[in-house]
């Protein structure tokens, strides 16, 4: 018995990395498997339906059931027949799993106008579209008294929760698809969908281009050590959030290795209050440096003093 029988599951982006460690360990775990992949480059050129036929063909060798699909899922029809197919190949759909994307790393002050709208595109637009379809079918299955148990995994990053520079569309993509995911979850909660989201750390085609990342995540010269970057680190986690007994929704998990950590969401820190009075600026001048994190007090012009 697999933790994933019965489960039909559609992985985007799984012709390569990270997607297809996802898309092999959950037909492992007994899952009917839709291997979606453009099969572009890392910068989202050209297209090429090999990399998910291959997959494919690989689970079909380890007595799995799967199959194939080329769609851009930035592309709303697209979205649409991704979602169609898994339902009408294997008759229903419990997981939505949005991995999909691309790089186009630069500075700020070098991006253009298509490095930036690309990668929104891709990551962000890639998430919407069907994770949107997805919901409506979920919706459509629970009006009509049907028992849903569904489950949405989303790739964010920690250049988006975290932040790292040369990656201002990447990062905000990605920071934009931890909180999607968290809406989903509050959105889609009544008709039986768990939303959750990850931020992986792997050696894949995107990290391995990632400034300063080439030689960190390297595999260990003995092979018989654990790999700390291999992509199937990752892929353990997501097949439990897609589990119809996983309890979480509404959280984000970094993984890397050996560790999952469950990050914090948004908290208001430090506060500083006028007493029922409107603030002025020089007031605030005064006031405001106390909120600082304490090893940024004490810098130049900074006075950490409490409001009065």
């Amino acid at each position: 018995m697999g933790t994933l029988d019965g489960r039909v599951a559609i992985i985007t982006g799984a012709g390569r990395g990270l997607g297809r460690e996802h898309a092999l360990l959950f037909a492992a775990e007994g899952a009917k498997v839709v291997v979606n992949d453009l099969g572009g480059d890392i910068h989202g050129e050209g297209a090429d339906r090999a990399p998910a036929q291959q997959v494919v063909d690989e689970i079909h060798a380890m007595g799995g059931e799967a199959v194939a699909n080329t769609d851009s899922v930035s592309d709303w029809d697209g979205s649409k027949r991704l979602i169609d197919l898994a339902i009408e190949t294997f008759g229903d759909l419990h997981v939505l799993v949005n991995n999909a994307g691309i790089l186009r790393d630069r500075m700020l002050v070098n991006m253009s106008e298509e490095d930036w709208d690309s990668v929104i595109e891709v990551h962000l637009r890639g998430h919407f579209c069907p994770t949107r379809h997805a919901a409506a079918y979920w919706r459509e299955q629970k009006k009509a008294g049907k028992d849903v148990n569904a489950a949405l995994v989303h790739t964010s990053s920690t250049s988006g929760v975290l932040g790292n520079a040369g990656q201002t569309n990447y990062g905000a993509a990605k920071a934009g698809i931890a909180t999607f995911s968290t809406i989903c979850a509050m959105e889609l909660k009544n008709y039986g969908v768990r939303s959750n989201a990850i931020t992986p750390m792997a050696r894949t085609r995107l990290t391995e281009q990632t400034p300063g990342m080439e030689d960190v995540i390297k595999p260990p010269e003995d092979a018989s050590k654990f790999d700390m970057w291999s992509a199937a680190n990752v892929s353990p986690m997501v097949a439990y959030l897609s589990t119809a007994d996983c309890p979480f929704t509404g959280d984000t998990f970094f993984v890397e290795g050996d560790v999952v950590a469950r990050y914090q969401p948004y908290v208001i820190d430090e506060k500083i209050t006028n007493n029922g009075e409107r603030w002025s600026v020089e007031q605030l001048a005064k006031a405001a440096p106390a909120m600082q994190p304490k090893e940024r007090r004490g810098g130049p012009g900074e006075i950490a003093i409490a409001a009065g």
